[in-house]
């Protein structure tokens, strides 16, 4: 396998096929399409200055499948890597089995009028992808991607099972706007809106959104508020890692932004569903959208370090129970010195591309729909220290009482 078509030009999308292209003798030939081709063309460029390596671009509408197989069958693509919006997970996987190539995604599937994360519309796809002898890689980001990969680490080399998980997401980042988001605003809000959901004694339990709080002290970005939010990962986790007594998501928010996010909640600017504005209908979450920084711009204005990982609970071989903190630290201004681009998107970009280079070169190839903690993670967590996205692990008395 050596060729690629990558869905979806955002700050993402420039961040993998950037690192695509440094890694030529795996990605020999890479294709950037999306809806607009203006994005792709500017990505391209930028990527040909930065590494000599040219790529392929395309406009693309990635809900038409019979577009998607079409370039699939034009480029002759061997896997599709989805950095679209979620709401396009499935058309895309029908194309991949209609057109006959792997898939590999970072978020999972959500409807786009119901602000709803769960894997079980992508779960019922195993059967068609394993009896096509084709694999879909589910959810290779960092959260959901890394966070998992590192429990099956933990889990693999240092414990027996996982008794309790902790995911804290922290972007210590400053960018200087008085708000704005780190990722796509219109996933980014659905997700700090909605209810807070965790995975204790085999129940969820929910609370409202953003109502508990706790001060972590993050290694090298300081004491941060951390609230509890649903992430997908933990439904995932929990299900395959069914030992689980409790599993936990946590990220970083300051007042500033919990203060915005409350007013435009408070007026419905959140909203999904449609209203109507001098005859025209419009979603006003989308018109926010419009309004606010685009997160792909904010790479030469972000100072400061992400610190993301994962703190887990558990037996050793030997019966001990011990507690771990796996985790990363990223650095916004050395991202954007290397791909343009700020520490968030980066964060996601390169597990991207490290799941596709695995699928490329056979060693995640098992036909079926799979999520990253069902995968062997030794040669993933390799390449994370190789290719920019280093971890660290350190042996802690006991799990944090938060």
């Amino acid at each position: 396998m050596e060729k690629v078509l990558v869905v979806g030009a955002g700050g993402v999308g420039a961040v993998a096929v950037t690192k695509m292209a440094m890694h030529p003798e795996i990605f020999k030939d890479i294709t950037l399409a999306s809806r607009t081709l203006s994005k792709c063309d500017a990505i391209a460029s930028a990527v040909k200055t930065r590494t000599g390596v040219a790529i392929r671009t395309a406009q693309l509408d990635a809900m038409n499948v019979a577009d998607t197989v079409a370039l699939i069958r034009e480029t002759g693509a061997e896997l599709l890597v989805n950095l679209a919006l979620p709401y396009q997970d499935l058309v895309l996987m029908d194309a991949c089995l209609e057109a006959g190539i792997h898939y590999l995604d970072t978020a999972n599937y959500e409807p786009e009028n119901e602000a709803k994360f769960e894997y079980k519309w992508q779960w019922t796809y195993q059967e068609r992808f394993k009896q096509a002898g084709l694999t879909a890689i589910l959810g290779s980001g960092f959260d959901p991607g890394v966070t998992s990969i590192m429990a099956t680490w933990v889990r693999k080399h240092k414990l027996t099972g996982i008794r309790l998980i902790d995911v804290l997401d922290c972007n210590g980042g400053d960018n200087g706007k008085a708000f704005a988001t780190n990722f796509n605003p219109e996933i980014n809000i659905r997700e700090v809106t909605a209810p807070a959901r965790h995975w204790e004694n085999g129940a969820w339990i929910e609370s409202p959104a953003m109502t508990q709080k706790h001060q972590f002290d993050f290694p090298e970005v300081g004491r941060k508020n951390m609230y509890l939010m649903y992430h997908e990962e933990l439904e995932s986790l929990s299900t395959h890692f069914p030992e689980i007594e409790r599993a936990r998501f946590w990220m970083t928010f300051g007042d500033a932004y919990i203060n915005h996010v409350t007013v435009l909640q408070n007026v419905g600017m959140t909203g999904i569903d449609p209203v109507n504005h001098n005859g025209q209908d419009i979603i006003p979450l989308q018109f926010l959208k419009t309004l606010l920084p685009d997160p792909s711009d904010l790479g030469e204005l972000t100072k400061g370090k992400t610190c993301i990982g994962d703190i887990i609970t558990g037996p050793t071989p030997d019966g001990v129970e011990k507690t771990y903190y796996i985790y990363n630290i990223c650095d916004h201004e050395s991202c954007y010195a290397e791909v343009g681009s700020q520490a968030v998107a980066y964060t996601t970009g390169v597990p991207a591309m490290i799941g596709a280079a695995l699928v490329m070169q056979g060693v995640w190839r098992d036909p079926g729909v799979w999520n990253t903690e069902q995968l062997d993670p030794d040669a993933f967590m390799e390449m994370l220290n190789s290719d920019g996205l280093p971890w660290q692990l350190v042996e802690l008395d006991a799990h944090p009482d938060f």
